[in-house]
């Protein structure tokens, strides 16, 4: 993990996204053109608590979302995900 400089807004997280995979169980190499959007990742920076909702996620946390969710950024030539707490499906 980089280590970022920033503020993120109350109830936001940026998620660093796991690599997708690249080769399946019985060893069939997928193509980029077919590889699936990854849907979890670590989360880098956590924003305040909102004033209803208090953060539950924590930096280091690992996170499963949805494919669409959050906007992708690129911070000093890598890749991110700005999303809501509530985007997260669940926390491992």
């Amino acid at each position: 993990m980089a280590d970022l400089k920033g503020k993120i807004l109350a109830g936001k997280i940026l998620v660093q996204p796991q690599e997708a995979e690249v080769q399946t169980a019985s060893g069939i190499i997928i193509p980029d053109s077919a590889k699936e959007k990854p849907q979890a990742g670590a989360v880098v920076l956590v924003g305040a608590d909102k004033k209803d909702e208090p953060m539950e996620i924590k930096v280091g946390d690992v996170v499963f979302y949805g494919k669409y969710s959050g906007t992708e950024l690129s911070i000093d030539g890598s890749d991110y995900l700005l999303m809501s707490q509530s985007d997260v499906l669940y926390i491992q």
